[in-house]
């Protein structure tokens, strides 16, 4: 166990993954660990380079899928005895690097040379772009894929890429929230997490999953090179949610800036959109928002012309009157805005790599019912057709469905009319080349996802996160129960905690575990706060819990692994008809 400070973060990364933007945090330890498996065993491996197998000695692993060869020589990420990764080249011209300057070389047998290279983000970089494109992940743009939320582990990758394989599908494979995760240069900094509001949950601290945007892309990425196949995967910086009024916008840039390396933005712009602009009656108050938002007579002319054309759009004709197009732009305009200033702001910070940008608008506010602000054929057009007028590239979009967090559709329509209003909708998209967005898609039950698969043909991002969570937690108490029961009970003590505090939701969890005391993981007061314990820090900037969270067996992962696997293949036969569907 080694702690390490870095400004006032101190942890232990072998414990704690995906916070680092680097798996080399102690180069001297690590280029110790290269010497001390000799010459002789390097030289070996250097024969073997791109061969299905390569030699080990002295904990040292080797990862055939991240070798690729350099400038004539051979370059490969090794996994060292204390959790770190060093870049090894060999070969005759090895001292010159496209990786940069070593840390360390050593002479092999003959003329041969082995240098090591940290696996900080720039070097990580260069590797992708440089050496081993394949390997990188990238913007899938209306390629049809999962989305694979990251809450909880590191653990979740090796099973996701063996699925992605078997079942031949794509995934967003790194996935996250600005909900789940930190910025790294606060925790250097020791900030206080920054709290936000979660639809239908209520005030949570950021940060809960202890990952970083920076340190969660870097991890995704080292488990992309260390798994044998050769995935088609980006990486989502999912739900950077767009606050009302300039620091809201302004913090929205900050996080796009520490997750600029990722392949996928997912602007949620809930919080801006006027959802009452929708509910006016009056034809006189709905075009009444064309002057109070469009202040340019030749801005407001121009909408209205643009907007106001007759379209056939898959088979049905859209008509809008200046009525309509005063309650759309009353909703929507300052979401809008803000999506061309991030997206402006992506771009300048991408340069010419591409990326893919969600505009999503499938959360509500507490006071308007979710069944109440489903997303209609008319709005996606408005939406559609105005990023169209503003050569707005936006590549997704995450309508609200009536999809609630927790629970299977239950809106009115039921599922005959859910899938008629998806089939529309898809439709409408695919006309603009816009790929749909499902948000927690996996707290929708099998006849539901189907649902999206056929109305969808399948050409849909599904996104699911809680229930690697979850899933995790069950593993882990059938056979690591001491640290679920430690989980568990740091759980207890929080919602005690929030009960205490005035909140009738904890304190309904409470009497019902109170009914009946007994740990486990379907009980309602952890599934709902099972977060709150893996990322939270004391006074000290440590993390509480998040080293024993990840004390993890060898019999653990290989059946966590197993169990993550079939539930990623159900999903994907539910959804694209891939995979197997039991």
């Amino acid at each position: 166990m080694a702690t390490v400070k870095i400004g006032k973060l101190v942890l232990d990364p072998a414990r704690n993954p995906a916070v680092l933007d680097t798996t080399t945090w102690d180069a001297s330890a690590a280029w110790k660990a290269v010497e001390a498996a000799g010459a002789a065993f390097w030289t070996k491996a250097a024969a073997a380079m791109g061969k299905p197998r390569l030699p080990s000695a002295g904990g040292i692993t080797l990862y055939p899928g991240s070798h690729a060869p350099s400038r004539g020589d051979d370059i490969v990420l090794a996994g060292l005895p204390d959790g770190q990764n060093l870049f090894i080249q060999t070969g005759r011209g090895a001292r010159e690097s496209v990786l940069g300057k070593p840390l360390g070389v050593m002479p092999l047998d003959g003329d041969l040379v082995l240098s090591a290279f940290p696996t900080d983000m720039k070097t990580l970089e260069t590797y992708l772009r440089e050496v081993n494109p394949e390997k990188a992940p990238r913007a899938l743009g209306t390629v049809p894929r999962l989305g694979i939320g990251n809450r909880h582990t590191t653990a979740i990758w090796p099973a996701a890429f063996r699925a992605m394989e078997k079942g031949g599908f794509a995934a967003n494979a790194i996935q996250n929230s600005l909900r789940e995760l930190n910025l790294l240069d606060d925790l250097k900094a020791g900030k206080p997490a920054h709290e936000n509001y979660l639809f239908s949950f209520g005030t949570i601290a950021e940060g809960h999953a202890g990952s970083t945007f920076e340190g969660l892309l870097h991890a995704g990425v080292i488990a992309a090179l260390q798994a044998p196949s050769y995935p088609r995967y980006g990486a989502d910086a999912d739900h950077i949610q767009v606050k009302r009024g300039p620091e809201g916008l302004d913090r929205a840039k900050r996080v796009v800036a520490a997750a600029r390396h990722y392949t996928f933005f997912t602007m949620d712009v809930s919080d801006i959109l006027d959802y009452a602009a929708l509910k006016v009656k009056s034809p006189a108050r709905a075009r009444a928002y064309l002057d109070e938002v469009l202040a340019d007579d030749g801005l407001k002319k121009d909408v209205l012309s643009y907007h106001g054309r007759k379209r056939t759009i898959d088979g049905r004709a859209y008509a809008f009157s200046d009525a309509d197009i005063g309650r759309f732009v009353g909703k929507y305009w300052k979401a809008l805005d803000a999506m061309e200033a991030l997206h402006a702001h992506a771009k300048k910070l991408k340069k010419d790599v591409p990326f893919d940008m969600e505009l999503s608008i499938d959360e509500n506010p507490a006071e308007f019912a979710t069944c109440e602000c489903i997303t209609t054929p008319e709005e996606v057009v408005f939406l559609a057709v105005e990023m169209q007028r503003r050569h707005l590239p936006v590549t997704h979009l995450a309508p609200n469905f009536g999809v609630e967090k927790s629970t299977d559709y239950r809106c009115p329509d039921g599922l005959e009319g859910l899938e008629k209003r998806v089939r529309i909708i898809s439709g409408i998209a695919e006309a603009y080349n816009l790929m749909l967005d499902c948000h927690s898609g996996d707290d929708l039950g099998r006849k539901t996802r189907q649902v999206f698969g056929r109305a969808t043909r399948g050409r849909i991002n599904f996104k699911i996160s809680p229930m690697q969570q979850m899933m995790f937690a069950r593993t882990l108490y059938e056979m690591q129960p001491d640290l679920f029961d430690y989980w568990f009970t740091d759980v207890l003590e929080f919602v005690r905690g929030e009960a205490g505090k005035g909140s009738a939701f904890a304190k309904e969890c409470i009497r019902e575990y109170e009914a009946d005391p007994v740990p486990h993981p379907d009980r309602k007061l952890f599934h709902y706060y099972l977060f709150v314990s893996v990322g939270r820090r004391d006074g000290k900037n440590r993390f509480v819990c998040r080293d024993r969270l990840y004390e993890l067996t060898p019999a653990f992962l290989a059946e966590y692994g197993r169990r993550l696997e079939a539930w990623l293949l159900e999903i994907a036969h539910d959804v694209y008809g891939v995979g197997r569907g039991e």
